[in-house]
């Protein structure tokens, strides 16, 4: 399990710095100033989404819980959308309006740890089952 969790963290925190300095580099050179912190909305994913797998890993070894980590895992991304909305609504609801870069900016970590995060969780689902 301890290994799971490293390799987790390590990935993570490799998203983490590739894509966020990615980013910004782009956003640089195009001279486009964001109306919010793009380390912050990195930091936002990391922190959930290392958070629900390190969290599922550990529930995968009670054998009750396992049968609903599924629909535990449907919760947490609709928990997700809330706390992300309730945390960037200035940005996301008070701002005259965003430029395209902007939203893309905000959204490209999002898919990004969504995606790594659902195949942790699925390899943990699937793993349990074989």
């Amino acid at each position: 399990m301890i290994k799971s969790i490293a390799l987790y963290i390590f990935v993570f925190l490799s998203l983490f710095f590739i894509s966020l300095h990615l980013n910004e580099s782009y956003i640089e050179k195009q001279d486009i100033i964001l109306p919010f912190s793009l380390r912050k909305v990195y930091l936002f994913h990391l922190g959930f989404s290392l958070l629900v797998c390190i969290n599922f890993k550990a529930l995968s070894v009670v054998d009750k819980i396992f049968e609903q980590l599924g629909f535990i895992y449907l919760f947490t991304l609709f928990l997700k959308i809330i706390l992300f909305v309730a945390i960037f609504y200035k940005v996301l609801f008070t701002e005259e309006s965003l430029t395209q870069v902007a939203r893309v900016s905000l959204f490209i970590p999002m898919f990004i740890y969504l995606l790594t995060e659902a195949i942790f969780v699925t390899k943990i689902l699937n793993k349990k089952n074989t």
